[in-house]
């Protein structure tokens, strides 16, 4: 059996919105991901999908439980070491990719890893790798206005995976594209997936594209359960 990457036991998250008690977003999640394991995370829309997104990938803090990431139990540490594990082993997407504007498509991909010590020519080097694998080598001089929006999600893709994540954490990542660009674009997402062998959590309501994942669980009443909602 692969290597467990994310681990998710017993989180528990609550909000209070300005009356008594808190609002129970998540209540005793538990969740496996292994290395190589694409799982696509449904819900409705408010079911707590980011909130969980969030708290796997260190951005956010559960009320109880554990979140552990290749191995390494992240309860309890500061944020140097949260803000390390983040840009080591942890990439994120996002339903709008958030590019720097003023910096080309390669640049946006190189940058992540200068930030994580990497020399420029390696970085630069691995940019070009990753743009070329998703068919962006034409545009990597490109600035992002430059670029289409399955474009620039697909650079956002290759920022992700700059700095050769264990875990992916996606949030409706081709939600904002028409369903052409989003079949294309998913389609370079899963295959740089399957080149890389991390762990990919991505939260999506198109039923379709989950249907391509490994696995579908969702998200009912603040509790992980299998199969489609």
């Amino acid at each position: 059996m692969s290597e467990a990457m994310l681990q998710l036991d017993g989180l528990t998250k609550g909000y209070l919105q300005g009356t008594p008690g808190a609002v129970e977003v998540l209540r005793g999640i538990d969740l496996t991901l292994s290395a190589g394991e694409t799982v696509a995370l449904v819900a409705p829309s408010g079911a707590g999908k980011s909130t969980l997104l969030h708290i796997a990938g260190l951005l956010d803090t559960p009320d109880a439980g554990r979140v552990v990431i290749a191995g390494q139990d992240m309860s309890g540490k500061g944020d140097r070491a949260r803000t390390a594990m983040r840009r080591q082993d942890i990439g994120f997407i996002y339903q709008f990719h958030h590019l720097l504007p003023e910096f080309t498509a390669a640049e946006n991909v190189i940058l992540p890893q200068l930030a994580n010590g990497a020399g420029r020519a390696a970085a630069a080097a691995r940019a070009a790798e990753l743009l070329d694998r998703v068919g962006l080598s034409a545009r990597a001089g490109h600035r992002p206005a430059e670029l289409s929006g399955g474009e620039q999600q697909r650079v956002a893709f290759c920022r992700a995976l700059a700095n050769r994540p264990r875990v992916l954490l996606a949030d409706e990542p081709t939600g904002n594209l028409d369903p052409e660009t989003s079949d294309r674009v998913f389609g370079a997402l899963m295959a740089l997936v399957a080149e890389t062998g991390l762990a990919a959590l991505i939260a999506t309501h198109n039923m379709e594209l989950a249907a391509r994942m490994d696995r579908v669980v969702r998200l009912d009443n603040g509790r992980i359960e299998p199969g489609p909602v």
